[in-house]
């Protein structure tokens, strides 16, 4: 499967007309970001949901629950912070 994504990277940033990128960098950055994003909202929905019934059950869960559910969210600070750096 990781052979067939890096071929298939290889053959969208080639343009064989102009011998230049076929995405500018910055839509590629767009493109990165918003996958991440997408990848980082399902897993807080279940992340979210679960850690309401953990509380819901035991209110000594709250803590958990909370850092669990801010878990996926640095996955998308990364990638901004990312994108300012480049």
């Amino acid at each position: 499967m990781f052979e067939i994504a890096t071929q298939f990277a290889q053959v969208a940033l080639q343009d064989t007309v102009n011998q230049a990128p076929a995405l500018e960098p910055s839509a590629a950055a767009a493109i990165a970001v918003g996958l991440g994003a997408l990848g980082t909202g399902i897993a807080q929905r279940s992340i979210g949901a679960s850690a309401v019934g953990a509380v819901a059950e035991d209110r000594d869960m709250l803590v958990p629950a909370l850092i669990f559910t801010a878990l996926p969210e640095t996955l998308i600070i990364i990638a901004f912070v990312t994108i300012f750096l480049v």
